[in-house]
């Protein structure tokens, strides 16, 4: 109890030290308050964002890995064979390592069984069919002419025609003008996009659409041969809701599909139709793309895995080895669809226990995009660190030598105090107790100005990084990494910054801009510019820790002076 009455007697009594001390103290608290918030923010908005989101998730083909392994055998088979010292890369083992087996939709759907958490599926089926003399695609004279092919009736002209442009073409349904034609097929005129529910719909790669007339398809046997087509299309072609279109096989024989209009859409998004160029092939102009159902492929016998058309078919023609071709050319885009990122993880470590081979791999675009708008967050949390390391480690150092000379102000003091019989261990005690006093003071101010500050502050300083990280994006993006300076560098070095930012036209699904363009060096990026710092009981709680810490540290300088005192010595140099 003495020490205590000591300690605040002498806290009391040099109130101008002591003031001092507690400024110093609220500054490091305040500067330490925010930095702590600001962490806690991110670490909530990182663990927190996708918690309660739907995720969706694929599963493709891992190509580096793939090439990688494919490297370093045949670097040990080199190693193994020493006469062989040539350089060139074994074009033949690179190629044979990539040549994998396409996963079926058996194969996605067992996946989804195997996923040990809720999930939900929807997939896309894309192939490509020809136009008749009565039902043509969108495009002009000059690009006509261009591709040497009409998508006419006389078949085998049509098939030359899109076989010069093999290998050239926009993918299916206006993807990005990605991969080339049909995985290397024919173009083709038109996109027979086959979705297996609304969900899938909402997905669609040529991005939103809006019903301009009819109705959207249905997903039953009662709907089998039903599509929608765009407006584009159908006023190109004099057709209305109700009409029946013919297509044909990408084959050149004489195979035909029969397909009735119910619906017909507008693209929200205005599209470039001369984008892709004459080498794009129309396929991919989003315009001359076919929405229907998976069902409706199965009926015609051109879904993914079809080995025969159904008796019933509208196809004109049983052909089967035909029917076998064009399922071949069919594209398959399975989507899964699970509650939350911690659901992806398990998702995806379940899926490899599975048995998914190591060519796959299992990615998600939301977590990705997410990952990337948390950029200027991680930037400012890592900053917080820094700034919260410093404060702490000067802090440490300015309150060191303030005790050190409070200790020696206060010398004689010590040695009256020993020399009357206290213990050394309790004198060093009542100066840490009178720091401690005036440190929690200190951290209290500051905690309640930090707390105030913290907010806006870390929303400043968010938005600082955010204004950062945009303008390095637009900068790349103008630049393709050459100086602002240099001839013929894109944007002359300027840009828009609203192409980095948020309030732009968020990007298609799967790197494909919502017209079916092709996707620039960077996409857009909506940045988490706001965060919730405040101050909770954990960060009371770790500032307390803190000012303790800072206590015990400073305090320790002090406390070694004190026990290396003698008392008669002090005393005899006072007299």
């Amino acid at each position: 109890m003495f020490v205590l009455k000591n300690a605040w007697r002498s806290v009391t009594r040099n109130k101008g030290r002591n003031v001092l001390i507690v400024i110093i103290v609220a500054i490091i608290a305040a500067a330490a308050t925010i930095g702590l918030a600001i962490r806690g923010a991110a670490e909530t908005a990182r663990a927190d964002g996708l918690s309660s989101t739907s995720v969706t998730a694929t599963i493709g083909v891992d190509r580096e890995a793939m090439m990688s392994a494919a490297r370093q055998a045949a670097q040990s088979s080199d190693d193994s064979d020493s006469s062989d010292s040539s350089d060139q890369p074994d074009f033949k083992t690179m190629r044979d390592a990539l040549d994998q087996n396409a996963l079926t939709l058996a194969d996605y759907e067992k996946y989804a069984k195997a996923a040990g958490v809720e999930v939900s599926t929807y997939y896309t089926q894309t192939t490509s069919v020809n136009g008749t003399d009565a039902f043509q695609p969108v495009e002009s004279t000059t690009s006509n002419e261009a591709s040497g092919t009409s998508g006419s009736s006389d078949s085998s002209a049509s098939s030359d025609g899109q076989s010069a442009q093999g290998g050239q073409g926009g993918g299916p349904g206006g993807m990005g003008g990605q991969g080339g034609g049909m995985m290397g097929m024919d173009s083709g005129d038109f996109s027979l996009v086959g979705f297996s529910s609304d969900s899938a719909v909402a997905a669609a790669a040529n991005g939103s659409f809006t019903m301009s007339d009819g109705e959207v398809f249905g997903y039953d046997e009662s709907s089998e041969g039903d599509v929608i087509i765009s407006k584009a299309l159908a006023d190109f072609n004099g057709l209305a809701v109700g009409d029946k279109i013919t297509v044909a096989d990408l084959s050149g024989d004489d195979t035909t599909y029969e397909l009735t209009i119910v619906g017909i859409y507008k693209n929200s998004a205005s599209s470039n139709t001369g984008m892709n160029g004459p080498m794009g092939g129309t396929s991919s102009d989003p315009d001359n793309a076919i929405y229907t159902s998976v069902a409706t492929l199965e009926k015609l016998g051109l879904a993914s895995g079809s080995d025969s058309t159904d008796d019933d078919s509208t196809a004109s023609s049983d052909d089967s080895a035909t029917t076998q071709t064009s399922a071949s050319r069919t594209q398959l885009d399975f989507t899964y669809v699970l509650n939350g990122k911690d659901d992806y993880e398990t998702f995806a470590k379940n899926v490899e226990k599975a048995g998914l081979e190591d060519g796959y791999t299992v990615s998600s675009a939301d977590v990705e995009q997410y990952e990337s708008s948390l950029v200027p967050l991680d930037n400012l949390a890592k900053f917080a660190l820094t700034l919260l390391v410093i404060v702490l480690a000067v802090g440490a150092v300015v309150l060191i030598v303030i005790n050190l000379f409070n200790v020696r102000e206060r010398k004689y003091e010590v040695g009256v105090l020993t020399a009357i019989g206290i213990r050394k261990s309790k004198v060093a005690a009542q100066f840490v107790i009178e720091l401690l006093i005036v440190t929690m003071i200190g951290i209290a101010l500051g905690v309640a100005g930090g707390a105030a500050a913290s907010v806006p502050v870390s929303n400043q300083l968010l938005a600082q990084q955010v204004s950062s990280q945009q303008s390095e994006a637009t900068s790349r993006q103008a630049q393709f990494g050459r100086d602002a300076d240099m001839p013929g560098a894109p944007g002359g070095g300027s840009a828009d910054s609203s192409d980095a930012s948020g309030s732009g036209a968020p990007a298609a699904p799967g790197g494909a801009q919502p017209s079916g363009g092709r996707g620039g060096f960077s996409q857009a990026v909506d940045y988490v510019s706001e965060i919730d710092a405040t101050v909770d009981l954990k960060v009371v709680g770790q500032l307390a820790l803190i000012g303790l810490a800072l206590t015990l540290v400073s305090a320790l300088a002090g406390i070694v002076a004190i026990i290396r005192y003698e008392p008669l010595q002090i005393l005899a140099d006072r007299s």
